[in-house]
C-alpha cells in the first residue's frame, strides 16, 4: 500500500496545467532548435535507418509528404495543448506524433538520451483529466489555479520524475558497460579528450589541471549513481539535489558546449508550480476588490 501511495501522490492539478504549457511550447522549440532535421530526412529517405521502435511498429519511411504533415500536426496540437484547452485530445496527438518525429530525427545512428524524460512526459500528461472544461482567466476555473489534488496527476508527475532520474542513472550504467563493467571511465582522461575535441576558452583553461578534470569525472559518475536518492528527498534536500544536477548541466555547457535542455526543462516536475498561482490569484482578486470598492466620482459633483 505504501508503494502504491508513493507512485500516486495527491498533487494539485495546477501543476499539470503549468507543465502542459511549458512542455508543449518546448516541443515547438525542440523541433526547430534540436531535433530539427526530421523534415530533411524526408527528402533523403535512402539514408533512413529505422530505430528499434520504428521497426517494431512498422512505421512508414519518412517522405516529404508525411514529415511535412507531421510538422503541421505537431505545431497545431502543441499550440492548442499549451492553452490547456482540449488537453487530452491535443495530448494524445502530440505524444505519438513527437515520438515519431524523434525516431525519424535520430535515425542517423545517434540517439540523444536527453529526450527520454520529455517523451515520457508527453505520454503521461494526457492521462490526467482537467477538473473543468469551462475555465476563465478571471475566476477559480483557471487550470493554473486549480488546487484540487489528484492521484492521477501524482502518477503522471511521478512518471516524469522517474524518467528524469533514469536519464542519469542509466547513463552511469552505460559508462560502466562501455568500459567492460570497470571504473575505467571515471579513471580515464575522457574530459581532456572532450575538451580537445570541443575547444572553448573555459575548457582550455582547465586543460593544464588534469587532476581537477579527474575529480569532476568522479563527481559526475557518483552523482549519476546516487541520482535515485532525489526521488525520496523532500523540501530543501530535494532542491539541493536538483540544483546539483542543474549545476552539472551548466558545467557541461560552459566547459564542453553540451546542453541537456530537454532533460533540464523536465526538472520542473519536481517544482511545486501550483504555488505560483496559489500565491498570485488571491492577491490579484484582492486588488480587484479594493479597486471596485473605491467610490467613483459623480459627474457634475
Amino acid at each position: 500500500m505504501r508503494a502504491a501511495n508513493w507512485f500516486t501522490p495527491a498533487i494539485a492539478l495546477a501543476r499539470i496545467a503549468w507543465l502542459r504549457t511549458v512542455f508543449y511550447l518546448f516541443v515547438i522549440l525542440d523541433m526547430h532548435a534540436f531535433v530539427r532535421d526530421t523534415r530533411l530526412k524526408g527528402e533523403s529517405p535512402g539514408l533512413y535507418q529505422p530505430l528499434f521502435l520504428a521497426r517494431l511498429f512498422d512505421l512508414p519511411r519518412p517522405s516529404v509528404a508525411n514529415t511535412t504533415a507531421l510538422y503541421v500536426v505537431l505545431i497545431v496540437a502543441c499550440l492548442i495543448g499549451a492553452t490547456n484547452r482540449l488537453p487530452r485530445l491535443a495530448g494524445w496527438v502530440v505524444a505519438p506524433a513527437f515520438t515519431w518525429w524523434v525516431l525519424i530525427g535520430m535515425s542517423d545512428g545517434k540517439v540523444d538520451h536527453d529526450h527520454l524524460a520529455l517523451v515520457v512526459a508527453l505520454w503521461v500528461l494526457p492521462t490526467v483529466a482537467p477538473a473543468t472544461t469551462n475555465w476563465s482567466w478571471r475566476r477559480e476555473q483557471s487550470p493554473y489555479g486549480d488546487q484540487a489534488r489528484s492521484e492521477a496527476a501524482g502518477w503522471a508527475i511521478r512518471c516524469i520524475q522517474i524518467a528524469v532520474i533514469a536519464t542519469y542513472f542509466l547513463s552511469a550504467i552505460a559508462k560502466l558497460r562501455g568500459a567492460s563493467w570497470t571504473l575505467a571511465w571515471p579513471d580515464s582522461a575522457i574530459l581532456t579528450w572532450a575538451i580537445v575535441r570541443r575547444p572553448n576558452p573555459v575548457g582550455e583553461w582547465l586543460l593544464p589541471h588534469p587532476w581537477l578534470l579527474h575529480v569532476m569525472q568522479w563527481v559526475g559518475i557518483i552523482g549519476e549513481f546516487l541520482s535515485p536518492m532525489v526521488l525520496w528527498l523532500r523540501g530543501r534536500r530535494q532542491l539541493g539535489g536538483a540544483l546539483f544536477f542543474l549545476g552539472f548541466h551548466l558545467a557541461n555547457t560552459v566547459i564542453l558546449g553540451i546542453h541537456f535542455l530537454p532533460t533540464v526543462v523536465c526538472w520542473l516536475a519536481f517544482a511545486p508550480l501550483e504555488r505560483i498561482t496559489a500565491g498570485l490569484l488571491p492577491r490579484w482578486r484582492t486588488g480587484r476588490s479594493q479597486t471596485a470598492a473605491v467610490p467613483q466620482p459623480q459627474v457634475g459633483a
